[in-house]
């Protein structure tokens, strides 16, 4: 077999650039000409991490324990916050020591988990439109991704009777995301007993991706995977403090259920990386010791953007109702327009970056998404913008 110098791995030919670096770089190209941009693409809260969270992460900073090799699997105390957490928040009973892996943000642990439970040839069950990583680390681990179509028809809900028995039974994955990106959907428990049979029928893991459970409004509480009776025989649920803290910078979140699979992804991770700093460990058992009151404030400056944003579009023709859950808008576009023509129209007249609906899949084509994670200046600033926008 010959060699190609400087050739890439056969891998990378079948991902695609990841659609938020692309975004990037054409917002770039904009502000480079001069053009004030309002980014309302990627969902990244400007809302700043508590004082109380930051002050933490500053004290544990100076101390030289925290400047060496930090554990593998978490600290004890870190593991210990993540089952109160769950104990408190769902009444949820998860060991601390077997059953709870920190992740450098839950990213870290979505792209991972194939690695671990995945062999070439299996097949992923990834929704579409969703999260690209559920597809692209599949393709990492020389698995083959299966889109499960989300459509309105469906209220954005795979329809699990439509897989093919033959394609069930080659599964080891499938993924799952509630509340959604970018469809800012929600699932009741008679979705989640269905997904939890399905997964016990043709063993499959069901792997659930949960950072928006707590960006939520009017009284709405998103359920864990874990509520669900059997979902611990096939179940891991994935978090992150990036969403419900205000902490994306910041890279720390956790996988857990299962205790044999959270075992074979730490025996992984502990080939891959050396863990978190452990300052950043420390800060975050400060943030799960508290803070119910600063995420209800924070969803509810999200929630009066929500109802801006509702309010703008259908005076331009659209009829929006505020989510449920996410900091998200899911939107059809407008007749004339596929979702990448639509995005650049928006960008080119208005100076407005919003995410075209097909970056998530091709079953997201026809719509975009627009989050509402801007400065409230900006944000009513963008919507002034919209006003004028010329279909």
């Amino acid at each position: 077999m010959s060699k190609t110098t400087n050739a890439g791995a056969q891998r990378l030919g079948r991902i695609p650039p990841y659609l938020f670096a692309e975004i990037d770089r054409k917002v770039r190209e904009k502000k480079k000409a001069g053009i004030d941009v309002i980014s309302l693409g990627i969902g990244d809260p400007d809302l700043p991490t508590p004082q109380r969270i930051v002050s933490v992460l500053q004290e544990a900073a100076t101390d030289p324990a925290n400047h060496r090799y930090p554990s593998y699997f978490g600290l004890t105390e870190l593991r210990e916050a993540i089952a109160g957490w769950y104990r408190d928040r769902f009444d949820v009973s998860l060991d601390a020591v077997t059953q709870i892996l920190p992740t450098l943000g839950s990213k870290d642990g979505i792209s991972h988990v194939p690695l671990a439970l995945v062999d070439p040839g299996d097949v992923v069950l990834a929704p579409d439109p969703g999260y690209t990583v559920y597809a692209t680390g599949a393709i990492m681990a020389g698995a083959d991704p299966y889109v499960m179509p989300l459509t309105l028809a469906n209220n954005w809900l795979p329809d699990l009777d439509t897989i093919p028995a033959e394609v069930a039974q080659r599964a080891r994955l499938m993924w799952l995301n509630y509340p959604n990106n970018p469809t800012a959907a929600v699932a009741g428990r008679e979705f989640l007993e269905q997904a939890v049979e399905f997964c016990k029928r043709y063993d499959i893991v069901l792997c659930h991706d949960a950072p928006y459970s707590e960006i939520c409004f009017d009284g709405y509480r998103p359920l864990s995977l874990f509520e669900i009776p059997g979902a611990e025989e096939v179940g891991l649920e994935f978090h992150s403090l990036s969403k419900t803290f205000n902490m994306t910078g910041w890279r720390i979140g956790w996988v857990c259920g299962r205790a044999d699979l959270v075992g074979l992804i730490g025996q992984l991770k502990t080939n891959i990386d050396s863990g978190i700093f452990q300052a950043v460990q420390w800060a975050a058992v400060e943030a799960l010791h508290g803070g119910e009151e600063e995420t209800r404030a924070a969803c509810e400056i999200y929630a009066r953007r929500h109802r801006l944003v509702a309010d703008t579009l259908n005076t331009l023709g659209w009829s929006i109702k505020p989510p449920r859950a996410t900091f998200y808008v899911w939107a059809p576009v407008p007749d004339g327009y596929d979702s990448i023509g639509f995005a650049g129209h928006v960008l080119d007249q208005v100076g407005v970056n919003i995410t075209p609906g097909v970056g998530f899949g091709a079953h997201g084509e026809g719509y975009f998404r627009l989050s509402v994670t801007a400065p409230d200046s900006r944000l009513e600033e963008a919507m002034t913008r919209l006003r004028k926008l010329k279909l």
